[in-house]
């Protein structure tokens, strides 16, 4: 059996790093430029995310989330972090305004992180399969809808609407899931 990438970083493999960069570089990058100002920008956060990957590879269970799972979450956190450090407001996209209104602040322990990426995975899961398809290449593999449509055979138009339905079923789904968390704490 394979050792997780991110088991191999926890664990002090040095060339493991590398694999992690070439293997999720390009979905680190991507949403790198969807929330940077600038490529400069950009590239410094990337950076940024990597160096906070190799802190945080203990944090990783895949028991509750694939990999790519896990790097989207703890790069799209770091990214708006950043985002709010700056004071820039985001453009209205749709991936960006859920990722957004789910992002948890940086001191979320690795209980809770663990918790919400399993949460999104799970309603990833419950998607329709062209919907989850578009959000898996769009989310873990950091592809332009361009290149989703190319690759699917799908009509640029189509992809877009395919997105859009499953962000917000995404979103309904995270909502429903956090409101059923908040009520139980509430009981307890």
């Amino acid at each position: 059996m394979q050792v997780p990438l991110l088991t191999r970083i926890a664990n002090g493999d040095t060339g493991a790093v590398d694999e992690c960069i070439d293997r999720y570089g390009g979905l680190v990058w991507s949403l790198a430029r969807r929330l940077s100002s600038s490529l400069a920008d950009a590239e410094d956060a990337v950076q940024e995310v990597f160096v906070d990957l190799w802190k945080n590879a203990d944090r990783y269970r895949g028991e509750i989330a694939g990999e790519p799972t896990f790097v989207a979450m703890l790069a799209r956190r770091r990214l708006i972090d950043r985002l709010r450090k700056s004071g820039r407001q985001l453009e209205s996209r749709p991936i960006d305004e859920l990722a957004l209104q789910h992002a948890a602040p940086l001191q979320t322990s690795p209980v809770e992180l663990a918790e919400e990426v399993a949460q999104a995975a799970a309603c990833l899961e419950r998607l329709r399969k062209d919907e989850r398809k578009v959000l898996e290449l769009s989310i873990y593999h950091g592809l332009p809808q361009t290149r989703i449509a190319n690759q699917t055979g799908l009509a640029l138009g189509t992809v877009k609407t395919i997105a859009r339905r499953g962000l917000l079923q995404l979103r309904v789904c995270m909502q429903v899931r956090n409101q059923r968390r908040s009520n139980e704490v509430e009981v307890v």
